[in-house]
């Protein structure tokens, strides 16, 4: 039985070094390059790779900076995922401004709190090589080289400064027809505008509800004769202004608060039809007239 037993423990250390084994390769960190040699400038391709089991969160190289070398391009981590393996690549082309022999960092893959780093790459960057039995180069003078599009600037120019005098010769030579005077716009009444309100929706009641009345040429007259009354009254624009403004305008003159909502409502009755083709009944149009009629000759006791 003692014999058996230090068998039995060198088998089980012989083990777990096995496990040990299998666990360090199922993880493997690789740095490449294509070329250890260049000249001051020339471009450096690094390849980055890394094996893990899937499902690993592995942070990935830092590659913020590298002594000695800048980065010229930087490409995207390719990732191949297989049933138990991870495998990332990643391309980076670098290049070096310092002659000189230097080694590229190792560069750690963090996996929890375990870092695994590739191996340290030695580069030698060199100037160009200088032979001194070459003949001696001067530097030379700037050359002036034609641009060929140049060349047609001149005919171009000239070309537009005729097409412009003979643009100015017909315009001055054109007979111009004298303007028409603009219409000149129609003269305040001499009645007063509660006068000319009244007398202009008296004459929208004489004209009767015909079918196209009752729609939007009635509403539209209805709602400009108090939008105009307003203008005469008060000197303020209020043919442009929507529903809602005009409203904001009534308010400072303190209409009584059922007046003001039934006057408010008679104005979204207006928008209604002209904008929602709403088709108002008969004695809607005959309240509405009234409250507009109303509303100017409270209107009339309040603006002063």
């Amino acid at each position: 039985m003692n014999r058996i037993t230090p068998h039995i423990s060198a088998c089980i250390g012989l083990l777990l070094a096995c496990l040990g084994c299998f666990a360090q390769m199922d993880i493997s960190v690789k740095a490449t390059i294509n070329r250890d040699k260049i000249m001051i400038g020339e471009p450096v391709e690094l390849k980055l790779e890394a094996k893990m089991p899937s499902g690993t969160n592995a942070q990935w190289f830092p590659l913020d900076s590298l002594l000695h070398f800048e980065f010229i391009d930087k490409g995207k981590i390719d990732t191949i995922n297989t049933a138990d393996i991870r495998t990332c690549r990643q391309t980076l082309i670098i290049t070096s401004f310092d002659s000189g022999r230097w080694n590229l960092p190792s560069l750690p893959l963090t996996i929890g709190n375990k870092e695994y780093l590739t191996d340290s790459l030695p580069v030698s960057v060199a100037y160009s090589n200088f032979d001194p039995k070459q003949d001696y180069h001067d530097i030379k003078d700037i050359i002036e080289v034609e641009h060929t599009a140049t060349r047609y600037v001149n005919w171009i120019v000239l070309a537009l400064a005729l097409l412009s005098a003979g643009a100015l010769v017909y315009f001055l030579r054109k007979k111009i027809t004298p303007q028409q005077p603009a219409a000149v716009k129609k003269s305040l009444s001499k009645l007063t505008p509660l006068q000319e309100a009244l007398e202009a929706i008296d004459e929208l009641h004489k004209r009767g509800y015909t079918e196209q009345l009752r729609t939007k040429v009635f509403h539209t007259d209805l709602n400009n004769i108090l939008r105009y009354y307003l203008y005469r009254k008060t000197l303020v624009a209020t043919m442009e202004k929507t529903s809602g403004e005009l409203m904001l305008q009534l308010k400072q003159f303190n209409l009584s608060p059922t007046d003001f909502t039934t006057l408010a409502q008679v104005l979204r009755m207006n928008d209604a039809v002209k904008f929602a083709k709403y088709q108002p009944a008969g004695d809607e149009n005959e309240q509405a007239i009234e409250t507009i009629r109303r509303s100017i000759e409270q209107l009339d006791t309040l603006i002063l």
